[in-house]
């Protein structure tokens, strides 16, 4: 089987969560899709500022979404839509403007859990030639509030020392939105809102771009995907709706795809790996890719999004919530659940024994 017909059940022995089904990573014309689902739009500005009942209201919506499909797309997040606007514009100047040599003094390597850093074209992985550049940073390499061990220098991060306070405007805006985000969830769950709040204090995170160029003929007829179907290895990831289509989400009720169609200016909402674990299966972690657009343009117009995934701090235990049943999962510390976990993507030399 090539990489290009690859199944995620031959990477099963990584995962760290129940994941039963069956997919292809990369999209193919066998593929089904379920044009009637709409994943659920909220308002999440009903929970920011309304009052008890609305917020016990909107938290019910989205659990039970979250439950559903483990998507949902959030409007009244706040978040000033020409922001979204701006950085579009400097995911493309970043890849467009640095040469690769430049790109490459920036190699993606593991820091703590995460490997950060930048990727080539078809390097995103080791197991599927994704048509898609990526660049992930974490908290250290911004300008914000973080231990540290010497003066921050934009320069062992940024190939520009200019891109640094741009795109820091992005992770702390919706460094704002973490805590609100998993309060809505956890008491969608019946939890204790706040029982997340303390590890999502100044928490890490992995602010990834992606760079999706128009595709070539060869590469159009190749069969290979944009972004290969997968789960996200976090608590959740907060994606600002693209300007040009493409993301496909699981369904596992119907076994099928759905398009995801948010309208511009919201923000998309998956549950990862993280959340599945400590949610003991509430929340699935739930499968995506990225595909052709439906309008045929990726022929000729590149394709941009800046996903933020929300992650707690290595040595914090990921364990079964308190009042989710008994428990499916013993504790495990967060770098040996990640590393363990992403080993499928960048080799078993990746993973990490918990201390």
């Amino acid at each position: 089987m090539s990489q290009l017909d690859a199944l995620n059940r031959q990477f099963a022995k990584y995962d760290q969560v129940e994941k039963a089904h069956t997919y292809r990573l990369a999209e193919s014309e066998a593929d089904e899709f379920d044009e009637d689902y709409e994943i659920a739009t909220l308002d999440f500005g009903r929970f920011l500022h309304g009052d008890a009942n609305e917020k016990a209201g909107f938290a019910a919506a989205f659990g039970a979404a979250l439950h559903g499909i483990g998507f949902a797309v959030l409007t009244g997040h706040g978040v000033d839509e020409r922001l979204y606007d701006d950085i579009a514009e400097g995911v493309v100047d970043l890849f467009t403007s640095t040469p690769l040599e430049e790109k490459m003094r920036f190699r993606a390597a593991r820091f703590g859990s995460v490997a950060q850093g930048y990727f080539p074209i078809e390097e995103t992985s080791e197991i599927h030639p994704d048509l898609v550049e990526g660049w992930v940073w974490c908290r250290r390499a911004f300008d914000m509030p973080q231990k540290r061990d010497a003066p921050f220098r934009a320069e062992e991060f940024w190939p520009r020392a200019e891109y640094e306070p741009r795109f820091r405007r992005l992770t702390l805006a919706h460094e704002a939105l973490f805590k609100p985000i998993a309060q809505a969830m956890l008491q969608g769950l019946g939890c204790d809102p706040h029982l997340l709040d303390e590890k999502l204090t100044e928490t890490n995170f992995g602010l990834r771009l992606n760079y999706y160029p128009p595709m070539s003929e060869e590469q159009d007829r190749s069969g290979a995907g944009r972004l290969l179907g997968h789960e996200d290895v976090d608590l959740f990831t907060i994606l600002p709706a693209t300007r040009v289509d493409g993301l496909q989400v699981w369904n596992h009720r119907s076994g099928k795809w759905v398009r995801m169609k948010a309208p511009p200016g919201s923000i998309i909402i998956n549950t990862g790996d993280y959340m599945q674990r400590i949610s003991n299966d509430h929340f699935p972690s739930t499968t995506h890719r990225v595909g052709k657009p439906t309008d045929g343009s990726h022929r000729e117009t590149p394709r941009v999004s800046f996903p933020i995934a929300v992650y707690v701090w290595e040595n914090e235990l990921l364990e079964v919530l308190p009042g989710l049943g008994e428990p499916k999962y013993p504790p495990v510390k967060a770098i040996a659940f990640h590393t363990r976990s992403t080993s499928k993507f960048y080799g078993d030399d990746y993973a990490v024994d918990e201390d």
